[in-house]
């Protein structure tokens, strides 16, 4: 269909919501129900075309959901490539025989992940078919809030959070710093880390140790990335303290999302092909056009070609987090191994052929930048889930939240943190015989305060020792808790965070780059506007958006929360930055120390005698009392 002329006032309304031509895209935004609440019209000889997704991980599937759901493609004429045995990419949970429960990671989510709750909404949840994943979700987070009684602790497993309160601790110079962040042009933070932004003051802030370890940024990382954070997030600034604005699955996302989505696909007709690694797509130019014309794919150790035309559309996820990870035991560390393979190596054979099809070798430049390290133990002893419960103040065994989201050790050497999702956290796990811990470190090379030695050289009984010394297990139990009350399984991952390199503009792809006519970039490598990468709305995202382009979905992508142009979210950024003091006494600029007193009384007088009495006669004062943005109390109004 003709996207371009199906509505009237679609430019006007694309100039608001995407800032691109929607001819050039091949699909829209918008927001509200209108477009979200229709149903999708198949497209003129859909049923006569291809897909062919790389990559099972979640942007993988999602492609293949939005081309069923919304493009109307028959499943049959889908094929995914998987190169492992199991689908989920990153999105991974499992029980390893001889090893024990590992996940590599988890997933903090939004209420606002927009792209990914419009599909979840239509995919049937792991334990009851006739609730979908959506509902499960929201009946599971209402019943049960998330929220933290421990976000930061120290000396052994001491609230640190008692000393300062749920507070960011900013200094007025900090607060600046990070505003101005907020609101600088992508184009002055390419290639820059956010260390020549911020100060020791912003870096030494609760804030930072809230933003870096929920997240797992360095100092050294994107100041682009960070800004987009901000932004993206700003409506959820408050409960950074105590994670009040987090929600979870229910279990791990291997079995909460992965497997549903999967399942979903093959009732679908969708067609799996395991063990098949794709090396290689080739691309033809002609006409100022790109069209990918061949997969050169090993499936089951045979390598093969697949040639394709216009009609069959290629879904590449490209450049995973989980690349190159490597596990260990409780009795043996991980290899650290910095070697290039899999969707990166794809990548890099692909991008050689245009320059718009991005820069992988800029991303993995540097490993130890990129690199921190997860574990996953296993307890079955009663004296460590007292201790757990002695910090967190909930019982892991009742099937609830327990901390909350994750507890950040302050003096931790390899700025350890760590979470306990609700149990049972697997499908076939029995909580009331053990508990599932995640723990991550977000400075592998650093020496431990118990352990003294690098994180990355540790086994996992080692890693168990560090952990509970930090939780205030008495030193005279730890060795013994550490050998025989856990299971403990390290992971080590060079790429984790390859999302957050400060990269100059162009290193991702955009989702279908320009004369691109059948092949689209998918995950959080690929560019999307406004959107910041390592989430699973990004991921889910980009799959919308190729899916509509190609199947010429006659329905607009809902845009990215815009919570940073509401100025409603904008000016409670202010106030909760602030720890809730009002801005009359903020100190916007360095002044000489002499002028520093005559300037605040100068800003005073205007405010109470000029401004605020002035907005205080508008709907604008009725916001700023609201929201407690200024202190009205010294302001008369007429």
């Amino acid at each position: 269909m003709d996207i371009k002329g199906s509505y009237h006032g679609l430019e006007r309304k694309n100039l608001i919501f995407n800032w691109h031509d929607i001819e050039e895209q091949g699909f829209y935004h918008s927001n509200g129900n209108y477009e979200s609440g229709c149903t999708t019209v198949a497209s003129e000889g859909i049923e006569n075309k291809h897909a062919i997704v790389i990559g099972a991980g979640i942007a993988g599937l999602a492609a293949a959901c939005f081309m069923v759901r919304d493009a109307k493609m028959p499943g049959e004429n889908i094929t995914v490539y998987e190169a492992r045995s199991v689908s989920g990419g990153s999105c991974d949970g499992m029980f390893i025989p001889g090893k024990g429960y590992v996940i590599s990671g988890g997933r903090e989510m939004d209420d606002h992940f927009e792209c990914m709750w419009d599909l979840f909404k239509d995919i049937p949840s792991c334990d009851d078919k006739n609730v979908s994943i959506l509902d499960a979700y929201k009946r599971l987070n209402e019943a049960d809030p998330n929220f933290s009684y421990c976000r930061l602790s120290e000396n052994c497993g001491q609230n640190a959070n008692e000393k300062t309160g749920n507070t960011f601790n900013m200094s007025d110079k900090a607060q600046m710093e990070v505003l101005k962040v907020m609101l600088m042009k992508n184009e002055d933070l390419y290639g820059k880390p956010i260390k020549d932004f911020f100060s020791e003051e912003t870096f030494n802030s609760n804030f930072w140790y809230y933003f870096k370890t929920m997240f797992a940024f360095k100092n050294e990382h994107s100041a682009l990335e960070v800004k987009l954070y901000l932004q993206r997030f700003i409506h959820h600034l408050e409960g950074f303290t105590d994670l009040s604005s987090l929600r979870f699955c229910k279990y791990n996302n291997y079995d909460s999302i992965i497997l549903p989505m999967e399942n979903w696909l093959k009732d679908h007709g969708v067609k799996f092909v395991y063990h098949a690694m794709v090396t290689n797509v080739l691309f033809e130019k002609k006409d100022g056009k790109k069209t990918a014309k061949t997969i050169e794919v090993t499936i089951e150790g045979k390598d093969q070609k697949v040639e394709i035309d216009e009609d069959t559309f290629v879904f590449f996820t490209n450049g995973s987090n989980t690349a190159g990870l490597k596990l260990g035991d409780h009795h043996t560390a991980p290899e650290f191994s910095t070697e290039v393979y899999g969707s990166w190596k794809t990548w890099q054979n692909i991008a050689k052929q245009d320059p718009s099809f991005g820069n992988p070798d800029e991303l993995l430049a540097d490993p130890e930048l990129t690199q921190w390290e997860s574990a996953t133990l296993t307890t079955m002893s009663d004296e460590i889930v007292d201790l757990i419960t002695k910090i967190t103040k909930r019982d892991p065994r009742d099937g609830k939240v327990v901390t909350g989201g994750i507890v950040t050790i302050k003096d931790s050497g390899w700025v350890m943190s760590w979470t306990i999702n609700r149990q049972k956290h697997f499908l076939d796990q029995d909580p009331k015989k053990n508990t599932i811990v995640w723990i991550y470190g977000l400075y592998t090379s650093n020496i431990g305060n118990y352990v003294k030695k690098r994180m990355r050289d540790c086994t996992g009984e080692e890693i168990a020792k560090e952990w509970l010394y930090h939780i205030g297990c008495p030193l005279d139990k730890i060795d013994e808790l550490a050998a025989t009350g856990c299971n403990c399984i390290p992971c080590m991952m060079p790429r984790v965070t390859t999302y957050f390199v400060s990269r100059s503009k162009g290193t991702y792809p955009e989702v279908v780059p320009a004369g691109v006519t059948n092949f689209a970039f998918l995950g959080n490598h690929a560019n999307v506007e406004r959107d910041c990468s390592f989430t699973t709305e990004k991921s889910i995202r980009s799959a919308m958006m190729a899916a509509y382009k190609f199947g010429k979905v006659n329905r607009a992508i809902p845009e990215v929360y815009g919570s940073i142009y509401d100025i409603r979210w904008v000016l409670k950024a202010f106030v909760d930055m602030r720890d809730g003091r009002p801005l009359n006494d903020t100190k916007m600029f360095e002044v000489p120390s002499f002028l520093e007193k005559p300037m605040a009384m100068g800003q005073k007088l205007l405010l109470d005698k000029v401004i605020l009495p002035a907005v205080d006669k508008t709907d604008i004062g009725v916001l700023l009392r609201r929201l407690k943005v200024f202190d009205f109390s010294g302001v008369k109004t007429k």
